[in-house]
């Protein structure tokens, strides 16, 4: 997904928590975080009071007067919701969707493999044909073993070089090794 779509679910999750994650249609995220920033509220903040309230100042003013802890906490979930949202419409991390199929080079979601695109972020696909690519690998097999010619017309006499390596003085044995001798026959 684009840059811009995760700062768009990011900035949508600050608003509301869960938006961002229904924007990139993790709907269970969205529910959990929806959820979860709901019933902290209705834990931490008077809401009896605040519905008492009969002006907004009113209401502002209950909501600023409650302990920097409370305030604290629901800042930190907006927060941690737009950052997941975020990261999430990057596609971070990487195969978080648990899909076992074929997963889409974009967006990373798992594909039905009846349709022509991937049904998540609309990118279009190619399949390669099963039929032509097994064609094209026996060719490129066949053309490796072409190419491949081993000679085994090659007499070699490994007698006569452990011999050689042998009766030579250590000083000589180096030399050799950086420089082979060549062979007569």
């Amino acid at each position: 997904m684009s840059l811009i779509r995760a700062l768009f679910a990011a900035a949508l999750s600050l608003v509301l928590p869960g938006a961002g994650h229904a924007l990139i249609r993790d709907w269970v995220r969205a529910l959990l975080f929806a959820g979860l920033f709901l019933s902290a509220t209705a834990l931490i903040m008077p809401i009896n009071d605040i519905a008492a309230a009969g002006s907004m100042a009113e209401r502002m003013t209950i909501v600023t007067d409650e302990p920097r802890t409370s305030q604290f906490v629901l800042s930190f979930m907006l927060l941690f919701t737009a950052v997941d949202a975020g990261f999430r419409a990057l596609g971070f991390p990487p195969g978080s969707n648990g899909a076992d199929g074929p997963t889409c080079p974009n967006c990373g979601r798992e594909l039905d493999p009846e349709i022509e695109f991937c049904h998540w972020c609309t990118t279009r696909l190619e399949y390669a044909d099963p039929d032509v690519e097994s064609e094209s690998e026996a060719e490129s097999t066949a053309d490796a073993d072409a190419d491949i010619e081993i000679d085994t017309d090659a007499d070699v006499d490994v007698t006569d070089e452990s011999k050689s390596n042998t009766e030579s003085t250590p000083d000589s044995n180096a030399e050799s090794e950086s420089e082979p001798e060549p062979k007569t026959k």
